[in-house]
């Protein structure tokens, strides 16, 4: 018989869910779709939605898909755990219906709402009792909806983060957790619980809250009618849950001060861990609750995120090829094209209104463009590279704000994989960059096994967590990327 956890993992691209033999650490089995990206409707300019039941349709058909390859037996499968894009509103009725598509992590409309906000309820308080503006966070965009549907505002029961709904759809049970309330701009850090004078601000009742849970916790039962869909047995225990930042940090195995977790899917990230509540005045980059963070241990992630990242990519992969080129194609043929482009830079925040600028939609643009010299070899080389460009700059905004960043951990997945990224990630931020053979969803069924108890410490729940490779900065190449970061910063400050 074996020790089996589940992990999914719901994207804002893809679902994915992982099989884990809970005693190797090793992966069984796993299953991701769609084959191409998830629709994101965009109804008015800057506005981003999905509608929650495609999620719950692809964690159906993926664990209907690795039950099938695993040969899975009763009795195998000891729990389950949970990792979801962050931010997003999803809102229920009383009869637990939706009232509305999910307004997703990359929508702009709360921009100005969550602004005035900051100016309202005054920085120090935000920045000292939040962390955070409110921002264009999961608590301005249910003040957008009270404001802009009032018919749909008035109908709510409960309102959840994606991850929140698909474990109402696994257990039956709505709930939270406190770092789920925390990237929602719900949570008063000093008062270590729902701050009053947002919601009243706002004019939110608490009564649309669920009630909140540790991350790692039994949260519910997988119930009769969930199983029947996904071919599952029934009661099995739901014991985690983290947004996919945290989450990620977690794969990886990121949970103390001065540890830090990147990643670069549809969004790249950078993610470190702090004892301390610290902020950045501009909320340029955000600081949460870690999935570890206890009152009397507190500890706090704190997040740069830029939306532009993987999504620059595939859109660059549809305009030159689609299907007839695949991403390693893509990456073998920027190969060719020297460091810096040939002076072609690509500024990649065309994916919503952007943190690191302050919530500003300043769009993507390629600069420098010779019609003589350039061809798509260099558009994919400046794509890439102006993707860590951008993460660069919210790197140091980091450094800023005192954290230790030289060591930094990543799954060897998504935009990972092109050794151009690797290369110029290690040499513009002169860090050491270690990767690992895990990813989302992987965390997820080890978060899982913590929850359960399965694991009586985070050291055991990483058994088969291997680092496959490590890249060092090197001065030459240092000095080329500086001169490659210095011009893409002119060229964006001059936006």
């Amino acid at each position: 018989m074996r020790d089996l956890l589940i992990g999914y993992d719901i994207g804002s691209s893809s679902v994915k869910t992982t099989l884990l033999d809970a005693k190797t650490g090793k992966v069984v089995v796993s299953a991701t779709l769609p084959g191409e990206e998830m629709v994101i409707a965009s109804p008015e300019p800057g506005w981003a939605e999905q509608d929650p039941m495609m999620w719950w349709r692809y964690i159906q058909e993926t664990t209907q898909l690795i039950k099938k390859k695993a040969d899975l037996k009763p009795g195998e499968v000891l729990g389950i755990g949970i990792s979801y894009q962050m931010h997003g509103l999803v809102m229920v009725d009383k009869d637990r219906t939706l009232i509305r598509p999910s307004i997703i992590w990359c929508d702009s409309r709360a921009v100005a709402i969550g602004n005035k906000a900051f100016q309202d309820l005054g920085e120090s308080y935000c920045l000292q009792r939040l962390l955070n503006s409110p921002g264009n966070f999961t608590a301005s965009k249910l003040r957008w909806v009270k404001e802009n549907e009032p018919h749909h505002f008035d109908r709510i029961d409960k309102i959840m983060l994606p991850g929140d709904f698909i474990a109402m759809k696994l257990t039956g049970e709505i709930l939270t957790s406190e770092t789920g309330l925390s990237e929602g701009i719900f949570w008063d850090f000093q008062q270590n619980a729902v701050s009053d004078p947002l919601m009243d601000y706002y004019g939110l009742p608490k009564s649309v809250l669920p009630a909140s849970v540790s991350s790692f916790s039994h949260q519910g039962k997988l119930s009769q009618a969930a199983s029947e869909l996904l071919g599952l047995e029934a009661n099995i225990p739901v014991t985690y849950r983290a947004g996919d930042q945290p989450n990620n940090a977690f794969s990886l195995n990121v949970l103390e001060e001065g540890e830090l977790a990147t990643t670069a899917g549809t969004s790249g990230t950078v993610y470190g861990v702090s004892t301390r509540p610290v902020y950045d005045p501009a909320s340029r980059v955000n600081t949460f609750v870690h999935v570890n963070h206890r009152k009397e241990s507190p500890h706090y992630g704190v997040l740069l995120c830029v939306n532009g990242t993987g999504i620059l990519n595939s859109w660059i992969k549809r305009l030159i090829g689609g299907n007839s080129i695949s991403y390693e194609e893509m990456n073998q043929l920027a190969g060719e094209v020297p460091i810096g482009s040939e002076g072609l830079s690509f500024i990649p925040f065309g994916n919503g209104a952007e943190r690191i600028m302050e919530n500003r939609q300043v769009d993507a643009h390629l600069q420098g463009l010779n019609l003589l010299k350039h061809d798509k070899r260099h558009v994919m080389r400046a794509g890439q590279e102006g993707i860590v460009s951008a993460l660069t700059f919210g790197f140091n905004i980091m450094k800023g704000m005192g954290l230790n960043l030289k060591t930094v951990k990543a799954g060897r997945a998504n935009m990972f994989l092109s050794p151009i990224v690797r290369e110029a990630f290690v040499n513009m931020n002169d860090v050491v960059l270690e990767l690992y053979d895990t990813d989302g969803a992987q965390g997820a069924a080890r978060g899982a096994g913590i929850g359960l108890g399965y694991y009586a410490n985070s050291q055991e729940a990483f058994v088969g967590l291997e680092k496959v490779s490590e890249l060092q900065p090197k001065e030459d190449l240092k000095a080329s990327y500086g001169e490659v970061y210095q011009k893409w910063e002119q060229r964006l400050q001059k936006l």
